[in-house]
């Protein structure tokens, strides 16, 4: 039998965002379908393991702020990284699937995987790296979808995908809070409503919030209802919103990432940049319009089954992988009356769910190499 699929303990490693951990579903249900007696445990940074209670295949969660993830808010502590090793030490896992994106090394995550003693470490791998990987995947085109990305290790390694979607598991009591919130929101919750999310994690990611409220108070005028959204450290961008669109209701935090979730999923249209709601969308099935900024290829994050549409102005810097843009936006310089345009050709469209989901076939991939 192949050892990976012997294995019964395994630590499925992603250190990003919310919604790359969102990315990992498909995966991970590969991987428990496959053998469905394996306990997976997810190591991810404090605000990617919020997103674990939505992915019913994970059995634990294991939070940690990488140093090879960070931006140079952490210290020089070099014992704090042997407490991570230490602590995966003791948990005594018997294989590593180490999830990376096009532009991120496994080798760190899998020397740390090395030293705890997980006898089976996987990823994919532009670099050499001796023996830190014992399966290391042959790079796909940068262009590839993260989801895709995902299923190609785990398929490598011969774990079988029989459903490629984004899917999440909402708790009752998460949709049961619904209505409640958009009450405490000012909004019928008998009556569809747009959800308008302005933030992103990068602010190269952002379409303007003056924009942003323009679009809002259009679709106001239009007898939409628009739901702002946002976390905490993106209040100003709401406010921002707010004050161009005063009619808009909104909502900062004060709700749990299913909460939210299930807001997305009651919602008319989402219309957000490339962040977290535009893969809750996804996955939920609700319409999503994308205020796509120059800084990725659309086809690495956009919606595989959703009905949706992304906006983009073609620049020449394009893919530029920044988090700050340090020349405007020309990229996300849409008129507020194109968005509304496209919102209401989402609204108007149909496609059944279903037909969109036949259009997701398996990838053909290049065969891995062991070390």
């Amino acid at each position: 039998m192949h050892t990976w699929l012997e294995a019964t303990n395994i630590l499925a490693v992603r250190l990003d965002n919310t919604g790359d951990v969102v990315m990992l579903g498909p995966a991970l249900r590969a991987v428990k379908e496959t053998t469905p007696a394996a306990r997976i445990t997810l190591l991810a940074s404090p605000g990617g393991g919020l997103a674990a209670p939505l992915l019913p295949w994970i059995d634990d969660v294991l939070t940690w702020r990488a140093l090879w993830q960070d931006l140079g808010s952490l210290p020089f502590d070099p014992p704090r990284e042997r407490e991570l090793i230490d602590m995966l030490a003791a948990r005594q896992f018997d294989a590593a699937l180490i999830f990376s994106s096009f532009s991120q090394t496994p080798h760190v995550p899998g020397y740390v995987c090395y030293l705890a003693g997980i006898p089976l470490r996987a990823g994919e791998s532009k670099e050499f790296g001796g023996r830190v990987l014992t399966t290391a995947l042959a790079p796909a085109p940068d262009e590839l979808h993260q989801a895709e990305r995902n299923l190609r290790l785990v398929e490598a390694l011969g774990f079988v995908a029989r459903d490629r979607r984004l899917n999440i598991s909402l708790p009752a009591e998460a949709r049961a809070a619904a209505p409640a919130l958009l009450v405490g929101a000012g909004l019928d919750p008998d009556a569809p409503f747009i959800l308008l999310h302005p933030g992103a994690s990068a602010t190269a990611r952002r379409y303007p919030p003056e924009r942003a409220g323009d679009v809002a108070a259009l679709l106001h005028q239009m007898g939409w209802p628009v739901l702002v959204t946002g976390v905490g450290r993106e209040a100003a961008a709401v406010e921002t919103v707010l004050h161009h669109a005063p009619m808009a209701h909104n909502l900062l935090g004060g709700t749990t990432l299913a909460e939210y979730a299930a807001l997305v999923e009651r919602a008319a249209l989402v219309i957000c940049g490339n962040t977290l709601p535009l893969h809750l969308a996804d996955a939920l099935g609700t319409p999503v319009l994308g205020l796509y900024s120059g800084t990725d290829y659309e086809s690495q994050w956009t919606p595989r089954v959703a009905r949706h549409r992304l906006l983009r102005r073609p620049t020449p810097c394009h893919p530029c992988y920044l988090f700050q843009c340090p020349i405007g936006l020309p990229c996300l310089a849409i008129p507020p009356e194109e968005v509304v345009a496209a919102a209401l050709e989402l609204l108007a469209a149909r496609e059944p769910l279903a037909h969109a989901v036949g259009r997701l076939q398996p990838v053909t991939y290049q065969k891995e190499h062991s070390q």
